[in-house]
């Protein structure tokens, strides 16, 4: 698959977690009367990436976030040449997608961005719980750390074929969860930078630590994975060498056994 369709599926693919996630918070989490809540914006971000993963999962690998590019690098899984160029379609991506539910957003009579933001985060002031900076930073961190674990085991060669989307889309329905009182849930700087470049203000202030915290925690999520799989990847080694073997083998052992003469 050529770079450029790969770039292209990691900016749609951004830009669907961003207008889905985000949209989700900024639109239909507190609609009046009927609306979804922290249950409802937490499925609905696993459910943008479990989407995505099936939809370009096989164009690019679906990565969506600078975090899991570090962390599959990190893991020995994605090469790191190729690796500023996803980051930087992912980030396009989730500028591309903020405006666009920001373009939504506004055609409500009487909106206010200021007020309203678009489901940016943060810590402090700018956190729902207002949780404080070490909280936040750690939070992040932690969770990313975590999503590379789920995300490295679900797609390694012995586990179960066809069913990584589902436990990736799960696993970040879980983190949002947990994590959507204290920083509004990142793991995810693309996801962040989208937001922040369109408010501005507080939240580009603070974006330094949804780029710090989350690939932290996603290239130790990577490492660690790199350790616990060694074995793995030498039994495959080992596989690979002895079927190598018999394909190079004398011509003689690998000849049928004569047909036993009749006396």
């Amino acid at each position: 698959m050529s770079m450029s369709r790969k770039l292209v599926a990691e900016f749609l693919g951004t830009l669907w977690l961003v207008l889905g996630g985000c949209g989700s918070a900024l639109l239909a989490a507190a609609f009046p009367d009927v609306g979804i809540g922290l249950l409802g914006v937490s499925l609905a971000f696993g459910l943008t990436v479990l989407t995505m993963a099936f939809a370009i999962g096989h164009i690019s690998g679906c990565h969506l976030n600078p975090a899991v590019t570090c962390g599959l690098v990190a893991a020995g899984r994605f090469q790191a040449s190729e690796a500023l160029p996803y980051i930087g379609a992912q980030v396009i991506g989730g500028v591309a997608g903020a405006f666009l539910l920001y373009a939504i957003a506004s055609g409500q009579p009487g909106f206010d961005l200021a007020m309203k933001g678009l489901a940016a985060n943060g810590f402090g002031e700018a956190s729902p719980g207002k949780f404080d900076m070490v909280s936040g930073f750690v939070t992040e961190a932690v969770m990313t750390f975590f999503f590379l674990v789920v995300i490295l085991g679900a797609t390694s060669m012995r586990a179960p074929p066809g069913f990584a989307p589902i436990a990736i889309g799960l696993c970040l329905t879980l983190i949002h969860l947990i994590s959507i009182p204290v920083t509004n849930t990142s793991v995810n700087p693309a996801r962040s930078t989208g937001p922040a470049f369109v408010l501005g203000g507080l939240a580009l202030q603070q974006l330094w630590l949804f780029w710090v915290a989350p690939i932290l925690g996603g290239v130790a999520g990577g490492l660690l994975h790199r350790w616990l799989s060694t074995e793995e990847t030498a039994d495959a080694i080992d596989r690979a060498v002895a079927a190598a073997e018999a394909l190079t083998a004398e011509p003689e052992a690998l000849a049928p056994m004569p047909a036993r003469q009749p006396r």
